[in-house]
């Protein structure tokens, strides 16, 4: 169904976490053909529902809205999409969640050929499983990268495979934007972005604590925060044994050091230091030009992800940063990794026509004669017999797609009984996570 700018486009945006809703609902209003001025997008959101499943709080703070929002299973969402008629579907989920739903989707479309346009790609930084990620992403109709490189990349791994590649389109990180940065804050603002789950070791993010406290003790003019993902009991992304929060209650931090949540741009709008081990925060930083560095203290290494920041100029330590070093990034690493802000002498940048080919590539498909092929991941029960059966149950279909008997499914309208034993469940799962578990890692370490 060709889209129009008289009939609003029907988009519905899939995901498992906070930051994945704000990634695939922020492509979906950069990548519908029209968009951001011409055509009216009526979007719906939905919440695969699992351990990482957003709260309310945390989905105010991503900021991001939609016409409606609900929580589902794999299966009850696979029940949607075989009645809604949508012209474009944006799945933000982890690679075995989308594996499993396009299969799905196979299922419940086969034979239909007025299907909608499927998107998938990356929330941020590619530094781990990339090969495993992208097979698990391919079947889609665009596998998004988020910059030159990881276009690259992906049609590498894609071609390497004999997979087909024409779904790779780059793009950018769409949650890129804000003021550029124009000069030192009064007070001085010195941000370190954390991450769930980098680095994991205790005795790491006890470092990493101690030593921004310790910036903080050197430099009382300066107001040092710690900026956080997710509050105790939360779940985002990346499950965080440890949070900073846990730590810092045995520390003894001076009046200028404090905790904060929220919007990045908004922490980001005052920041005249952005410091981090590899959060995509940092791409946001640099595209606003604020000097951002990249901790290299605990070693460069692929298991922190800060090894994606190489050749960047942004690494260095906090011994440097304690003594007045500030990193210049690299211009050509900066073009790799679709952070546009300065292309040109007038201070205009190509981050406003980032989207243009996936736009353009959805308006063909979505006017493409007869409608569209069925979908056709590389991974099918010929070709990863002893592997895709995993994924697919995990998510309660079968080898073929199908529900398997006895598959839960979501409720329209949850009962306040239900909704509190949901509640209690989760909330069991994040106490093992955070308490019990590393208790027991610790005992086995005796």
């Amino acid at each position: 169904m060709p889209a129009s700018a008289t009939k609003a486009l029907r988009v519905a945006v899939l995901a498992d976490s906070d930051t994945r809703w704000k990634w695939g609902a922020l492509t979906a209003s950069r990548v519908s053909p029209g968009a951001p001025d011409n055509t009216e997008i009526h979007l719906d959101g939905y919440l695969l529902r699992g351990r990482a499943t957003p709260t309310p709080r945390q989905l105010r703070e991503v900021g991001v809205t939609a016409d409606s929002l609900r929580e589902v299973t794999a299966v009850e969402f696979l029940r949607v999409m075989a009645e809604e008629p949508y012209d474009v579907l944006v799945l933000a989920l982890v690679g075995g969640g989308v594996q499993a739903v396009l299969h799905g989707l196979g299922r419940v479309w086969e034979g239909r050929a007025d299907r909608p346009v499927v998107v998938t790609g990356y929330v941020g930084v590619v530094y781990e499983k990339l090969a495993d990620g992208l097979l698990l992403r391919h079947g889609a109709d665009l596998v998004l990268a988020n910059s030159r490189q990881d276009a690259d990349r992906f049609r590498a791994v894609y071609e390497g495979v004999g997979a087909d590649a024409s779904a790779v389109t780059e793009v950018a990180l769409p949650f890129l934007g804000g003021a550029a940065y124009t000069g030192e804050h009064d007070p001085y603002t010195v941000v370190f972005a954390a991450q769930p789950s980098v680095p994991d070791r205790r005795e790491d993010r006890t470092y990493l604590l101690n030593r921004l406290i310790r910036h903080a003790r050197r430099h009382p003019e300066r107001e040092v925060l710690l900026k956080l993902r997710s509050k105790p009991g939360e779940h985002t992304t990346h499950i965080e044994e440890l949070p900073y929060q846990k730590l810092v209650q045995r520390a003894d931090p001076p009046p200028n050091f404090r905790l904060v949540y929220g919007h990045m741009g908004e922490v980001l709008d005052r920041t005249d230091l952005l410091v981090t081990v590899s959060s995509t925060a940092a791409l946001e930083s640099l595209h606003r030009r604020i000097p951002t560095v990249v901790l290299s203290d605990l070693g460069v290494r692929e298991a922190l992800g800060n090894h994606h920041f190489i050749g960047s100029g942004c690494l260095a330590s906090w011994d440097q940063l304690d003594e007045g070093h500030r990193p210049v990034p690299d211009p050509d690493w900066i073009a790799r990794q679709g952070v546009a802000a300065g292309d040109t002498a007038e201070g205009t940048s190509t981050y406003a026509t980032a989207f243009d080919r996936a736009r353009a590539r959805i308006a063909e498909l979505l006017a493409r004669p007869g409608g569209l092929p069925p979908l056709t991941p590389y991974y099918t029960p010929v070709t990863a017999p002893g592997y895709l059966p995993g994924i697919l149950a995990r998510h309660h279909l079968g080898p073929d797609g199908t529900p398997l008997p006895g598959a839960p499914a979501a409720d329209r309208d949850p009962g306040p009984v239900r909704q509190i034993v949901r509640r209690a469940a989760r909330g069991a799962y994040r106490h093992g996570v955070q308490r019990v578990a590393p208790v027991i890692r610790r005992m086995g370490e005796l």
